[in-house]
């Protein structure tokens, strides 16, 4: 397996590209089973996860087009010849799971995988199931595949998450479209990503109303057409590169950043005193005079602090003056970086859902692993601000999520270089 290899190197200085963000991205992608026509995604991401997500779709029928470089992708599924998503492909991706409100609207039929669970936490999909039976689906659990019919299509109704779901709400979003009547949606995740999937499923014919509220109405069409989307920034990507200067020192321009994507994260670096302001191109970062300092966090559901965001602003907070307290409320085991950080020399203690970090003067390389996707990319983060080098073990977690991240530190003064598994 490849590692990283970060060097402590001073501050950072020029400017960072933002890609499509992924999790829209993937959710995008499984609309196009929605409609016979074509869908075409532009500011598309190159990663593992695409590539996996689009195996799953073709595997269906859909054929995928990738042009200028990949960053266009044209998804065709005039014919859907297969309604079954195979555990093969289904447990390298979570977000696979959201074929099944698709199929089953365009096809009376879906037979889907269970994710299983993941190294973040059991994450189950008691909601999904809960709100297509809603619109009328009938779904038995069959060796460890979910079977849902509904012969003679879904109808309209009245959905009532009991906690915010992400998935949950885009798997009712993307099924509803092709319900017949009214459904309604409430306590429906505010994300960004289901945002502008509403916005894509509008722009396929969809009649859609509420999406960015808790409430979202949906009055069912009969078909969807071609249309052409622009995936939003990745959010969490952005927020990453945010930390950089943060932790490094220096001044960094996010080219495409957008602060409405992450607002709450930007309210916590500045009370950390980290400047932030909004340029022509995006956003600029930079770290004040003197020590960055100790803010308390706790994740919540979109417009609140990202869970994607902890293991990176723990990294952050390694260092700060003080004591902070990270409380995450979304998913268990999210806290698996701490011991590594604390091998580089962090003071970390936690306890359940909550980290409490002493800040230390300073960080020391050492050999670490990366256990998920976020946690990989917190220890990149705090290899470029400790002294001697830092070597991240397992970073096939990071290629799932951040595209040629070794190119847009090193394009800025990082020391960080990609060691092959091969050597």
């Amino acid at each position: 397996m490849d590692s990283i290899i970060v060097e402590g190197n001073g501050p950072l200085s020029g400017q960072i590209p933002i890609s499509g963000a992924k999790n829209t991205c993937l959710k995008l992608m499984t609309a196009a089973l929605l409609s016979e026509e074509p869908l075409t995604l532009t500011n598309v991401p190159r990663l593992s996860d695409i590539r996996t997500l689009s195996t799953l779709l073709e595997s269906h029928g859909c054929e995928v087009a990738l042009l200028q470089g990949g960053r266009v992708m044209v998804l065709s599924a005039r014919e859907i010849t297969n309604r079954r998503a195979d555990y093969e492909i289904v447990r390298k991706l979570r977000a696979s799971f959201n074929v099944l409100g698709p199929l089953l609207a365009r096809e009376g039929e879906a037979i889907v995988s269970l994710p299983g669970g993941c190294a973040i936490g059991a994450r189950k999909v008691d909601l999904h199931i809960m709100a297509l039976e809603k619109l009328g689906a009938t779904i038995t659990l069959e060796e460890g595949y979910v079977h849902a019919t509904a012969p003679d299509g879904l109808t309209g109704a009245v959905i009532e998450f009991p906690f915010v779901s992400v998935g949950a709400t885009e798997n009712a979003l993307t099924a509803a479209t092709l319900a017949k009547g009214t459904t309604v949606i409430r306590n429906a995740a505010r994300e960004p990503d289901t945002v502008d999937l509403a916005k894509c499923l509008v722009e396929m014919g969809a009649k859609i109303s509420g999406a960015g509220t808790s409430e979202i109405t949906v009055e069912g069409v009969d078909r969807l057409h071609a249309a052409t989307h622009q995936v939003i920034p990745d959010r969490i990507e952005m927020g990453t590169f945010m930390i950089a200067p943060a932790i490094c020192g220096g001044e960094v321009e996010l080219l495409g950043g957008r602060r409405d994507l992450l607002e709450a994260f930007c309210e916590k670096l500045e009370a950390a005193g980290i400047d932030i302001t909004e340029t022509e191109a995006g956003l600029k970062v930079a770290r004040r005079n003197g020590a960055v300092r100790a803010v308390d966090v706790t994740t919540a559901p979109f417009p609140g602090f990202p869970t994607d965001l902890q293991a990176q602003f723990m990294a952050l907070m390694c260092t700060a003056e003080g004591t902070s307290t990270l409380e995450e409320t979304i998913f268990e085991n999210r806290f698996m970086h701490a011991p590594e950080l604390i091998r580089m020399g962090a003071r970390i203690d936690v306890h359940g859902g909550t980290a409490t970090v002493t800040g230390v003067k300073g960080l020391t390389g050492a050999p670490v692993m990366a256990t998920d996707l976020r946690a990989s990319v917190s220890l990149i983060l705090a290899g470029l601000a400790a002294e001697g080098e830092t070597t991240v073990a397992r970073v096939y977690h990071l290629d799932r999520g951040y595209e040629r991240i070794e190119e847009k530190l090193s394009a800025v003064g990082a020391k960080i270089s990609r060691v092959k598994a091969d050597g």
